[in-house]
């Protein structure tokens, strides 16, 4: 691609609890696409997502937005930044004690001077767009596991963000009501042109919405292509991973093996 990269990561290092949990990643997100960042337990997605968030600094290495180097930033300035960013956490992360409509409007609240009305205009909105209007005046407890990741996604986008961030975005769901979450993100990028990066070891999600996917293994990026590129990939590693197969070279049995430690940690 010759267009210029939203986000671009350059030999990014960081080191916890005395393992490089990431060893020298390398990556660019593309404007309007969908970045699947996939890997089994313990390689490092979660830690490179913090870091894409500027919500952890590398011990070396870059993470840019835009052009402009975040990992030096102090927080005042990467708060600014991150009013362009949008979070779906694997657990909806929403207030208990706050009703559906009040967690969506959360951010409006918080970080514009916009009226009470026209807040509540946009909630609507949104709503609308994750399929549940009219479900504003329920409470997170009222709702299924499927109803407050929609929720949370709507939160997400309530500040029209630029890029939205995914952590595991169909755990613990039903294969139906995790293809209706699939659904939603690609209807979201289409719809409102948003850059989508998914972390997530669901292969059958992998496969429905990514424009490009990149394999973590022991803090190192193994492959990174389009879904048809990674299905025809030559590494066995890959390979292993998206097949499940018990045999191959990551190995779960062996106590030597780091993979296992990073399963167990």
């Amino acid at each position: 691609m010759n267009e210029q990269p939203i986000i671009a990561v350059e030999n990014l290092v960081k080191t916890l609890g005395g393992r490089r949990v990431l060893d020298g990643i390398n990556l660019k997100i593309y404007k309007g696409k969908t970045t699947v960042i996939m890997g089994g337990s313990g390689c490092g997605k979660s830690t490179l997502l913090r870091h894409l968030i500027g919500a952890l600094k590398p011990d070396s290495g870059k993470v840019y937005f835009q052009g402009k180097d975040i990992t030096g930033l102090g927080d005042e300035e990467m708060d600014k930044i991150r009013l362009k960013f949008g979070m779906v956490f694997q657990n909806a992360a929403l207030l208990d004690s706050l009703d559906v409509e009040n967690n969506i409007s959360l951010p409006l609240r918080e970080h514009t001077k916009l009226n009470k009305d026209i807040i509540k205009i946009i909630v609507k909105l949104k709503l609308g767009l994750v399929n549940l209007r009219g479900f504003g005046n329920l409470m997170p407890s009222e709702l299924s596991g499927g109803m407050r990741k929609r929720v949370g996604l709507a939160r997400a986008i309530a500040m029209d963000p630029e890029i939205i961030f995914y952590d595991e975005p169909t755990a613990g769901l039903d294969p139906v009501v995790c293809g209706v979450i699939d659904k939603l993100i690609l209807d979201l990028s289409n719809k409102l042109s948003i850059t989508s990066v998914v972390v997530t070891h669901d292969m059958n999600s992998v496969f429905r919405i990514a424009d490009q996917i990149a394999m973590l293994h022991k803090g190192k990026i193994v492959a990174i292509g389009s879904p048809q590129e990674i299905k025809n990939t030559d590494s066995p590693i890959v390979k292993q991973f998206i097949t499940g197969s018990p045999e191959g070279p990551i190995q779960f049995m062996d106590k030597g093996d780091d993979y296992l430690k990073e399963l167990t940690m």
